[in-house]
Formats: structure tokens, sequence, C-alpha cells
């Protein structure tokens, strides 16, 4: 379609008005920017985030406009986009709604489940003109599950997300815990985890390490982002007795054109 615009929907269900041709982008999630890159539309891009940071060098002349929760809203209505991405969890409702004040179209992703990934990919393509592209991937996806064997029986397991100070010590420190209801719970619950506590209070349950032991799992997956666990975390649980192991982060939150290749790294946990 050339000329004119037309109005779609976001993940949220809210109305976006897009001028079309869309040749100017700004991305607040780093996950899109790297699912707009692998579609061939990078060069559309004059907006990141500072955490856009895959592919390595594919943003070249985007201009960084601070952070996820921090953008700056001024630098970005100044680059004058057809349309601005954003996400309900990796970005503020507030800022989504002084860019829409200011006459931005805005397109917000929600996907919590796995299930949800194919339409919200179908949408985001039907904003961008790029339904072809969003059907390979979905294709991949699909394949990749299917070529997942299910596990003997479910693996009880634990994914902590953030730590509080390590230097407060004790077993009163608070460890964050990815829960079930969030895209990836989901994400290791289809590849045959059990994810523990079964039934936590919020998205990103908070116990004590004490708390975490009861919880008797057998694997803590310890991802590297938005917390950088590393080898000293691992073998902090492990002098408690609990087997940790590390995981690439972008598996776990990164949905897009990695998910594939997520599926089938995540599943060999399971075996």
């Amino acid at each position: 379609m050339n000329g004119g615009t037309v109005p779609l929907r976001d993940d949220l269900g809210d109305e976006v008005v897009l001028a079309r041709p869309v040749e100017r982008i700004v991305s607040l999630v780093p996950n899109l920017s790297e699912l707009l890159w692998h579609w061939g539309l990078a060069d559309r891009l004059v907006g990141v985030t500072e955490w856009c940071v895959a592919p390595p060098d594919g943003f070249p002349h985007a201009r960084r406009v601070r952070g996820t929760k921090n953008p700056d809203v001024a630098a970005i209505i100044a680059l004058a986009p057809d349309l601005v991405l954003a996400n309900e969890e990796e970005n503020r409702r507030l800022d989504v709604e002084r860019l829409r004040a200011a006459g931005l179209a805005v397109h917000v992703t929600r996907v919590r489940t796995l299930a949800a990934l194919p339409d919200s990919l179908h949408r985001l393509a039907g904003a961008l003109e790029a339904s072809g592209d969003a059907l390979r991937l979905v294709a991949d996806i699909e394949a990749a599950l299917a070529a997942s064997e299910p596990p003997s029986r479910r693996r009880p397991a634990a994914c902590a997300v953030w730590r509080d100070d390590p230097a407060q010590g004790g077993d009163e420190e608070g460890w964050w815990l990815l829960g079930r209801a969030t895209y990836a719970g989901d994400l290791l619950d289809r590849l045959g985890m059990e994810v523990l506590p079964a039934d936590p209070e919020g998205r990103y349950p908070r116990c004590s390490l004490a708390e975490l032991r009861a919880l008797d799992p057998e694997v803590v997956l310890l991802p590297d982002e938005p917390y950088a666990f590393g080898p000293a975390d691992a073998a902090e649980l492990g002098g408690v007795g609990l087997r940790a192991v590390l995981v690439d982060g972008m598996d776990l939150w990164w949905w897009g054109p990695r998910t594939p290749g997520a599926i089938a790294r995540l599943a060999q946990l399971t075996r």
C-alpha cells in the first residue's frame, strides 16, 4: 500500500493509525530491533535504545535514545518517526502516552505465552508490511517445537531473575524468581520444566535463600540478564546444595528470530 493512512490494532487492542509507507521507525525494545534487522528493515530504524545491542553494529545510523525505562521522549519526537515500537513490560505506559500525545503512532507488543507469539508477530508484520517474513519465522518456531522431544518426566526448576545485594548475605537475602505467568515461564513449561514456585505471588516472586532451597528444584537457571548472574552465583548456590546452570538470558527474554534456536538449546536442559 502506497500513500494514505491505515488503522491497525496493537497487542493491547489500541488503534494505531499509520501513514504509508512506514519508513522511519524508533524501537524502544531490544528484541524488536533485532527482529527488524532479521526482517531486513534495519535501515528504517532512526532510533534505538542503549540496550539494542544485537546484532553488534546492526544499527549504525540509528540515534541512541537512552534506555527502555527512561527514553528521551523529546529526542524521539524530534526524529519524527512514522512508528514507535514498544512493549508492555519493557516500557512504561507513561512514555507511550507521552509519545501518542505528541501525535506519534506507537505499536505496543505483549507476549506472555509462546502461543501468543505468532499473533503478535503477524500484527507487527502487518504494520510494517512484512507478512511473508512473519510467516517464515512462525513456521521456523513451530518446526523447532516439533523437533524438541518431550521429556519422559517434567523437571522441577527455578529460574532466578534478580537478587538483592549479595553483600547482605544470610538466608534473608532476596532472590527474585521467574513466575509461570510470563513468556519465559511458559516457554520453559512447554519444554518440560515444572517452573517453581507452583503458586507464586506475582509474576516475579521474591523469596529468601532458605525458601529457594525449600522449593527443592532439580536445577536453578541463572541467566546473564537482566541481572548478570555468573559462576560465583552458581558456586554460592552449589554451596547450599542447589545445582545451578548458567543460561543465555536472551534465549529466555528475546522472543523473535532467536526463538527457534532458543527452543533447541533450552530443551537440552530437560533431558
